[in-house]
């Protein structure tokens, strides 16, 4: 490998500590939990040894660094304009519409994640393995989860679901299925088209919702 892979951002381009989890986070994806080490991500940040110790000094310091910096970037795959309460207010505010502009956002976001974020997923992966042996892991990751879990609780309710909380972790679940198999399971050799995940999220929603 290359002192700075393409895929993390030059030291100029990013803050050292975001340069740093964004190493973090490529190691994991490339070489699993065992493949990162401090000396591992100084090299793949192309930075000076002892740089990441200045920042995260354990390695449950570096694991939390990576776990926020996921959350971050996660947040970022779709743009602001992009997300389901944006798109339901350039729709109208009616249930019907809230569904469809909640279907639209997830199967855009869920394509890019296959099309464009395999990388995340991966990291993503050796972090949630690791949080069940790790507690103090476990509070930061299930942190960063609920600025997912929450909103999408909120705009089902938008979308007329009689148990938002219910469908909120049926629809996380099925996303994460879809990811998961999509990328280490048996769907993994080729990327749904965006319209086909589309239809099985409407799908999905039809059934909470009983249209």
């Amino acid at each position: 490998m290359n002192a700075r892979s393409d895929r993390t951002p030059a030291p100029a381009a990013v803050p050292r500590h975001e340069l740093i989890a964004d190493a973090a986070l490529a190691l994991l994806a490339e070489r699993g939990m065992r493949g990162l080490t401090h000396r591992a991500v100084d090299e793949e940040a192309g930075l000076p040894q002892g740089s990441t110790s200045n920042v995260a000094r354990t390695r449950a310091a570096l694991l939390e660094a990576a776990v926020r910096r996921l959350a971050e970037r996660e947040m970022a795959v779709l743009t602001a304009r992009e997300r389901p309460a944006a798109a339901r207010a350039e729709a109208g505010s009616g249930a019907e519409d809230a569904g469809a502009a909640v279907a639209e956002a997830l199967s855009l976001a869920l394509h890019r994640y296959l099309s464009r974020h395999r990388e995340l997923l991966l990291a993503r992966y050796e972090l949630a393995l690791e949080a069940t042996r790790r507690p103090e892991l476990r509070a930061v990751y299930d942190r960063a989860g609920r600025a997912f879990r929450e909103p999408m609780a909120a705009m089902l309710a938008a979308a007329g679901s009689a148990d938002p909380e219910r469908h909120a972790m049926n629809m996380v679940a099925w996303c994460d299925g879809i990811l998961f198999s999509c990328t280490a399971g048996q769907f993994h050799a080729a990327v749904p088209t965006r319209a086909a995940l589309r239809t099985s999220c409407a799908e999905l929603l039809d059934g909470m919702l009983r249209r």
